[in-house]
């Protein structure tokens, strides 16, 4: 994960460690009305607005330990919220390692259509895009396909492209649901083999600073890249029984901090999570992660172990 990036919910408003459950307010204003969206991203931004978040109510233990031990506090964990149904987010990705000429192909049939559902190209698995043409149809098209992926360069995406010509190249956007991205990063940024516990922190953690991105987009076309500027995402890939059941255990589960969203950032180990984050107030280790997890902590408390002071909050759909 990026070791360079700033934090929205920590940073931005001094987080120090504070009793759980103390943060009030409505989740996602702050990020949604300044500044405003740019155009291409209103769709996007309205949907998120429609947003509430459910928070859990502590348990009166925690507020009588808030002033134990930091140790101890976090043991108790972050009150899970009540379970609740989902919520179909896209979030748009831009794979900036793809290259700008990649092969794009997929899995099955496959169709290149323009904005206004115009069919440009087709074919069958496996069989790839003629970019060549691609530059005389128009300022930007769609890969989609009825088969399981995308194919981008051979590795597999769940979602459909978005294909944006620009100079000197293509720049290829995957808008994929935002749960399918989740899975996909955790097994990208920790072993699958690690405890389920440390797998479903991590699954928090990412969609914590995916939605951070997704409501302050880093660019008009996209909310965020695959690298680690960002967090590391390769698709389909990455993706196994273990991180979806990860991510689908915690589904709409972020850390939340007065109202706005924690852009919550982790990185390798302890060290690395000083050096590059220590001046913003909090940040996860990973390996650390793993450690409390094989020490019996739950994913709850693990997260309460290294954000103190957030609480968790699971999204729900806001009235229309």
């Amino acid at each position: 994960m990026a070791v360079v990036a700033v934090a929205v919910g920590f940073a931005a408003q001094g987080l120090a460690p504070r009793p759980y459950g103390a943060a009030q307010g409505e989740l996602l204003d702050a990020l949604i009305d300044t500044p405003p969206p740019a155009q291409d991203t209103t769709t996007a931004a309205e949907q998120l607005r429609r947003l509430e978040a459910r928070r859990a109510t502590p348990p009166a233990t925690a507020t009588a330990t808030a002033t134990s031990t930091s140790t101890s506090t976090s043991r108790l964990g972050l009150a899970e919220p009540e379970a609740g149904p989902g919520v179909d987010l896209e979030i748009r990705v831009a794979l900036l390692g793809a290259g700008a000429n990649p092969d794009l192909s997929a899995s099955g049939a496959w169709q290149v259509v323009s904005r206004d559902g115009q069919l440009l190209q087709q074919g069958g698995a496996g069989s790839s895009v003629n970019l060549n043409e691609l530059w005389l149809q128009g300022p930007e098209a769609w890969l989609q396909t009825s088969g399981t992926s995308v194919l981008v360069n051979g590795r597999p995406y769940g979602g459909r492209l978005r294909l944006i010509p620009e100079s000197g190249g293509l720049r290829v956007v995957n808008h994929v649901g935002l749960e399918t991205y989740i899975g996909a990063v955790v097994g990208a940024e920790m072993p699958s083999s690690w405890s389920l516990e440390a797998l479903r922190a991590q699954a928090v953690a990412a969609r914590s600073y995916a939605l951070a991105h997704m409501a302050r987009p880093a660019n008009r076309h996209w909310h965020l890249g695959d690298t680690t500027r960002w967090q590391a995402y390769k698709g389909l890939s990455s993706s196994n029984e273990r991180t979806r059941q990860a991510a689908s255990s915690t589904a709409g589960m972020i850390l939340s901090y007065q109202g706005a969203i924690v852009e919550s950032l982790y990185a390798a180990n302890r060290q690395i999570s000083l050096e590059a984050h220590g001046h913003l107030g909090a940040s996860m280790s990973q390996h650390g992660a793993q450690d409390l997890a094989m020490q019996g902590y739950r994913y709850n408390q693990i997260l309460g172990h290294y954000y103190q002071g957030a609480s968790l909050a699971r999204l729900k759909a806001g009235a229309s």
